[in-house]
């Protein structure tokens, strides 16, 4: 059994290493020193036969992801699949199934057999979902059924699980004591500490961590640990418990590191802009720089309908700061089940997201695709522009002008063609 952390502190570079060190345009002995150190992770399970693998962590191009699944409210493996579709069209990196609807294996099955991209899952979810199902009562949930939940999507062939190991008792505890405007906003965060609430034990995810190393281990799943607490609004940002819950993820993410298990850990949700930079790098430096994914951070709370761009402004800002991994938000957060059109817009913004932090970064390919549409501008080269965009079909029913033309908003007063006449002879 071995894993592409336990290969790279060997000194061994895997054929997924080289796959991600071509894709991102680095030395592969870049890819495999990171890796060791636990500061890059690998996105692919041993058992998937038709993925390609995803690198995520320190000196890579942002990734995006997008999340789809279907709800108790509306469930339809088809409108998955077609989400999916777009998702791949539209360019994202990954993809999450949080299926709670009807069919969930059924629906994690047929995604995972529809693409090629990494997938991720919240176990939590389908336990918790079954558990109210049954029983109507979080706290008949066993540690048993949820670990059997746990190693069948693993078994199905998912690339990482999101776990929230870190909502243990005395993080409960802190969140008791200090006044919270939103709670608990995390699903799979809530279900557990109602468990906790209920049950008065220890959250089985973080009193078994050893167990649910060897579990994973065997498919080199890497966990995703889980921000059970991540702040719901702006005025909940950096309080007691989400400090409280980092410090527990920053001990677990050096656990799995020792037990050749990848890890990355899950950042803030609502933060205001000021907050940003000093939340990321304190998150960065608890967790010893682990692969850091933010949900969001949505940057204001009032903007319903427009949340996917208060996510990419929060977003930018913390990529900037070292964020690594950006999961979109689409204009139905907050509303709605997002429809496939939200899922496009949704990537296409957190792309655009990801693409300003890369370029202020200094990641070369980012520099070069700005630098390209830029000439093919000045040339009034339209396919150039088109080719290199971040977004092909936003020229897709416009009155685009032959090549060589302006566009119709300056026609003949283009101040492009105007320069070029008089100043580049």
């Amino acid at each position: 059994m071995t894993t592409q952390i336990l290969e790279a502190q060997k000194g061994i570079v895997t054929d997924e290493m080289y796959q991600v060190a071509r894709m991102e345009k680095v030395d592969v002995e870049y890819i495999r020193d990171k890796v060791a150190q636990g500061r890059v992770v690998i996105l692919k399970n041993n058992k998937r036969t038709n993925s390609t693998p995803v690198a995520v962590g320190e000196g890579l191009k942002v990734k995006i992801n997008a999340n789809i699944g279907t709800s108790n409210e509306k469930s339809s493996i088809d409108e998955e699949l077609d989400k999916t579709r777009v998702i791949e069209q539209a360019g994202a990196d990954v993809l999450m199934d949080l299926s709670t609807g009807n069919y969930v294996d059924e629906t994690r099955q047929a995604i995972i057999a529809a693409t090629k991209l990494p997938i991720g899952t919240v176990p939590m979810y389908q336990a918790g979902k079954e558990a109210l199902d049954e029983f109507k009562d979080i706290a008949k949930l066993s540690k048993n059924k949820l670990f059997s939940d746990i190693e069948k999507q693993c078994n199905d062939g998912v690339d990482f699980i999101t776990v929230h190991c870190g909502v243990t008792k005395f993080v409960i505890e802190q969140l008791e004591k200090q006044k919270r405007l939103t709670g608990i906003v995390s699903r799979g965060g809530s279900m557990l500490a109602c468990w906790i609430k209920k049950t008065g034990l220890e959250n089985p995810l973080y009193q078994y961590y050893d167990e649910l190393l060897d579990l994973v281990k065997k498919y080199d799943v890497t966990l995703s640990l889980g921000d059970g607490l991540r702040p719901g609004c702006t005025a909940d940002a950096g309080d007691r418990a989400q400090v409280a819950e980092t410090i527990v993820l920053g001990e677990l993410v050096k656990r799995a590191r020792k037990a050749g298990v990848q890890a990355m850990v899950e950042g803030p949700g609502h933060v205001s802009l000021d907050k940003i930079p000093s939340m990321i790098k304190t998150i960065k430096e608890l967790t010893d720089y682990a692969p850091l994914y933010v949900l969001g951070p949505l940057a204001c709370d009032c903007a319903p309908g427009y949340d996917h761009i208060t996510s990419a402004i929060g977003g930018t800002l913390a990529a900037y700061h070292g964020a690594d991994f950006l999961c979109y938000v689409t204009p139905a957060e907050h509303i709605s089940l997002p429809n496939s059109a939200q899922v496009r817009e949704g990537i296409i913004t957190a792309k655009i997201a990801a693409h300003c932090a890369d370029l202020a970064r200094g990641n070369k390919e980012a520099i070069e695709k700005n630098f390209l549409v830029s000439k093919a501008r000045v040339e009034l080269d339209w396919k150039g522009q088109i080719d290199n965009c971040l977004d092909k079909s936003a020229f897709d029913g416009v009155d685009v002008a032959k090549e060589g033309k302006p566009c119709t908003m300056c026609g003949s007063y283009c101040s492009m063609k105007l320069f070029k006449q008089h100043f580049d002879k």
